[in-house]
């Protein structure tokens, strides 16, 4: 989610899902093409460019952009998630720039999920990016003291539910989303972004708004199957649990994040072979994972694309493995962990400016399509050296290996592909599987390989 806004900056996680559910909505996104590539920040000009650039070619279904309103002023990146107003004219573009980002990339194949930030308002006072004047708890024409929550002193307790759900996230004013005004006029903005064509929502901060109002709001909207994901970051022994939120949409697993980074930073990939709800994680069909996202990176409780080998597998896995609707973070390099965008979140290239497009990276972008390809396979003939080396197949249709040991690996893969040459996507060169299946290969220390039906040249 986002940070705080008092006279010191304040971390503000939240957590939220994407989503939806197998009947009243469509759990992990509908279609052939689930995986979403978050411009974390990036412009929406920006934005509009790489849906025809490179996130169509490359098969990622989803964009998510960052929260398009109207927010307090500043460089650093929270300032997005202190919303002012409904309006749209952050830092990141206008309505019209919005819109055409949204047209340009359905042309490319690309739906739009948009982060929204709706169990909060701002901190302090002034005036916002779009020139709208606030103070905490008064945003005219919108909210007034009356639509704020009573408690009025910062969430402190995560053992009791009223705390988390009616006092104020990192001090920020707090929308009383159990009030009929409140909750009809967060659905008329998501309603509003409807009409430009949004296709989804990420829920900010949805632990600390009650399941129930998010229902409520939900059942309001034009589209009420809309893609919804959820930020619900779990907390063992905490009063509000992830698994309340599923009957609205997918919901965030955060624990996937946190021990990806374990077993790649100091334990064994073997640990691998049941990831997921043998690990006691949510339904793979509402669960929405990630390596990392904007807020993990910066406060250390997951990989970052300061983690070397380490991310860059973690990612192959991820979009290799059949669990869950998979996010891929895509932001800036920062050694302060509250600086903004570069350029004002204007992106001229990939990896110029600080802008480290993870989503473009080889390794990861040929996994998109990997995914594409095998969807609705299950995982086959899986191996492992009982240590740092895997490999696995996805039924007919692809075959993954990965070694994340510190030496080479040599040996012969058994898998249920036909027969026939295929295209190593990770490394780019051609790969003969023979009439048993078999094909044997050697990956470099801290590679992997990957092989899907549809792609036999390189």
């Amino acid at each position: 989610m986002a940070r705080r806004t008092l006279p010191t900056a304040v971390a503000l996680t939240a957590a939220a899902l994407v989503g939806m559910t197998p009947t009243a909505a469509e759990a992990s996104p509908p279609g052939t093409k689930d995986v979403t590539a978050v411009l974390f920040e990036w412009n929406y000009a920006s934005v509009a460019k790489e849906c025809t650039s490179a996130l169509g070619p490359a098969g990622y279904g989803y964009v998510q952009v960052s929260p398009p309103a109207e927010h307090i002023q500043g460089a650093q990146w929270w300032t997005s998630y202190q919303p002012v107003s409904y309006r749209i004219a952050g830092r990141l573009g206008d309505r019209t720039a919005f819109r055409n980002m949204v047209n340009t990339c359905h042309a490319a194949g690309v739906k739009v999920v948009v982060d929204t930030v709706i169990n909060h308002m701002s901190a302090g006072s002034g005036t916002g990016t779009g020139g709208s004047s606030y103070t905490k708890y008064d945003y005219p024409g919108l909210y007034s003291v009356h639509d704020v929550d009573d408690c009025t002193s910062q969430v402190s307790n995560y053992s009791d539910r009223w705390n988390v759900q009616h006092c104020e996230l990192v001090g920020l004013a707090d929308l009383d989303t159990g009030e009929e005004y409140v909750r009809k006029t967060i659905a008329g903005y998501l309603n509003d972004l409807l009409t430009l064509g949004v296709d989804g929502f990420r829920i900010d901060a949805a632990k600390h708004i009650p399941a129930g109002d998010l229902t409520n709001i939900k059942s309001r909207l034009t589209n009420p199957s809309a893609y919804w994901k959820q930020e619900v970051i779990y907390g063992a022994g905490e009063a509000v649990q992830p698994s309340e939120y599923t009957g609205n949409g997918d919901v965030q697993e955060f624990r996937y994040a946190y021990d990806l980074k374990r077993v790649f930073t100091s334990e064994k990939l073997a640990y691998l072979t049941n990831y997921g709800e043998g690990w006691g994680y949510l339904g793979s069909s509402v669960a929405g994972v990630f390596v990392d996202n904007h807020d993990t990176e910066r406060n250390g409780s997951t990989l970052n694309y300061k983690s070397g080998a380490d991310y860059t597998l973690a990612n192959v896995f991820m979009l290799a493995w059949p669990y869950g609707a998979p996010d891929v973070n895509s932001g800036y390099e920062w050694s302060d962990a509250d600086a903004g965008p570069p350029s004002g979140g204007q992106v001229n290239a990939c990896w110029q400016d600080g802008w480290k497009c993870q989503h473009a990276w080889p390794e990861i972008k040929s996994m998109v399509a990997f995914r594409n390809a095998t969807r609705g396979q299950a995982v086959t003939h899986w191996w492992d050296n009982g240590n740092n080396a895997i490999a696995f197949g996805r039924g007919t249709k692809g075959y993954v290996a990965i070694n994340h040991e510190s030496s080479s690996l040599t040996r012969t893969y058994q898998t249920s592909l036909p027969a026939g040459t295929y295209c190593d996507v990770q490394n780019n060169t051609p790969v003969t599987v023979n009439s048993s299946g078999q094909f044997t290969a050697t990956l470099g220390s801290n590679t992997a390989l990957a092989l899907y039906a549809g792609k036999s040249s390189c």
